[in-house]
């Protein structure tokens, strides 16, 4: 086998490899060799056929597998000699299109490197790190949140309105094909306007609503309905609105800690205050780590090749366009064009990307299967009731995997770099927490 260079510019790279016949011919014949004993043709004896006939049988198809071989082999074995690391796939072409047996097989090798990655002095940084204590007014805002969550209903004067946010108890009856179904019949049942509990478009004409009035609501079930015998059918309810209630926030005692959960109002407020640390925690970290990015970015002074930053530059713009135009589909992705913030965002994300994986590799960070099925049992919780699909889900796309596995990764190597720069600590209120994470910038 002969590789010959042919391009050395810049990032990208060319060579040309010959594999030649001899080589292929020999592979054939140890593939033959090895197979031979297994190999029982009609008139010869198991392992006694002559190699001459196991060639013309089985030859051309072990000649494919052969040059497969072959070239993967003549790939792999140049990049374990140069060390070199393709940016992105690389591209091999067959040269003699007109090839034949008995020729050697030429190929052209092409790709683009990665750069040399320069070692970071990560004791020089020194960081910033947020904290917010849970006091007495941050968990007294999260109670108050919890009561006007749960709040005590109350009646309104008779000749009031129901509006949004009230609760009206009503009795109905539903008529069916002309007939009065008991089954979907209620009686004294809250209903709060505005949640839209019921069937769609059963609330709408309650709206206004006042004590004692009745009136005709009709609705169409829909063809998904738990009952065969309403599903897709209209149906008439005559409604009577037994009382208007306006919601009050609750009050804020051991009997609302126990709607939540709680076993007394002690149990909440530390459950607020757990609440407030882990959500301080959480956006103090997100801080954190885009301030470490942002100080990287400022040193971080290498080349890239230009088919990862425009590659990433395309995908930034995808992204951008369909989360401003959610409910379009009329345009393809050659009509969504990078500009320049686009590629300016690409070539940090790029350099930090590169920065990181070379980081991994010196420091031995790893993902292990545990890690990974954690992360996947904590998103799965996220949708309760249908956990089983997300794991089949998981299983089933290897990019929803690589996905999961590059967070934790980038995760993991943000400890690690942590671990070796000065962070000094600096206490805030969950206001100006807030107001420091809303002030970065979005990418």
């Amino acid at each position: 086998m002969q590789v010959t260079e042919t391009l050395n510019e810049g990032f990208r790279r060319g060579y040309r490899i010959t594999v030649t016949a001899s080589e292929l011919d020999e592979k054939v014949n140890g593939k033959l060799a090895e197979a031979a004993p297994e190999i029982q043709m009609k008139g010869f004896r198991k392992g006694k056929v002559p190699t001459a006939l196991l060639k013309k049988q089985f030859g051309q198809r072990l000649l494919g597998e052969a040059m497969q071989e072959s070239v993967d082999a003549a790939v792999s074995g140049h990049f374990k000699d140069s060390g070199e690391k393709p940016a992105m796939e690389p591209k091999v072409e067959m040269q003699n299109q007109d090839w034949k047996e008995g020729d050697d097989v030429e190929l052209a090798l092409t790709y683009e490197t990665l750069p040399e990655i320069p070692e970071i002095d990560f004791a020089g940084f020194e960081l910033e790190r947020l904290a917010v204590d849970a006091d007495e007014a941050a968990v007294s805002e999260i109670l108050e949140d919890f009561a006007s969550r749960a709040p005590d209903y109350v009646n309104r004067p008779k000749s009031s309105e129901g509006v949004e946010g009230d609760r009206l108890i009503v009795d109905f009856t539903c008529m069916v094909d002309g007939e009065i179904l008991q089954e979907a019949a209620g009686s004294s049942v809250p209903l709060v306007l505005g949640l839209d509990q019921f069937v769609p478009g059963f609330e709408a004409p309650l709206f206004g609503a006042v004590e004692g009035e009745t009136r005709q609501v009709e609705v169409t079930f829909p063809e998904d309905h738990a009952s065969k015998k309403l599903a897709g059918k209209l149906a008439t309810f005559q409604v009577t609105v037994t009382a208007v209630q306006e919601p009050k926030p609750a009050a804020i005692d051991d009997e609302l800690a126990k709607k939540f959960g709680a076993e007394d109002l002690k149990g909440l407020q530390d459950r607020a205050a757990e609440a407030i640390k882990n959500e301080g925690e959480s956006v103090a970290r997100s801080i954190l780590k885009r301030t470490l990015f942002d100080e990287l970015d400022k040193v971080l002074e290498f080349d890239l090749p230009p088919s990862l930053v425009e590659r990433e530059a395309e995908q930034i713009a995808y992204q951008l366009w369909r989360d401003e135009h959610p409910d379009d589909e009329g345009a393809g992705d050659e009509d969504i064009k990078p500009d320049e913030e686009h590629n300016r965002l690409a070539e940090r994300r790029v350099r930090l990307g590169l920065l990181l994986s070379d980081l991994g590799e010196r420091s031995n960070v790893t993902v292990t299967e545990a890690e990974m099925n954690q992360a996947v049992i904590s998103q799965a919780r996220a949708i309760p009731g249908r956990e089983r699909d997300y794991f089949d889900l998981v299983q089933k796309t290897p990019a929803l995997r690589s996905q999961i596995h590059a967070s934790i990764f980038e995760e993991k190597l943000v400890d690690h770099v942590l671990d070796m720069v000065t962070i000094k600590e600096r206490k805030v209120s969950r206001d100006e927490l807030q107001k420091a994470f809303d002030a970065l910038d979005d990418e």
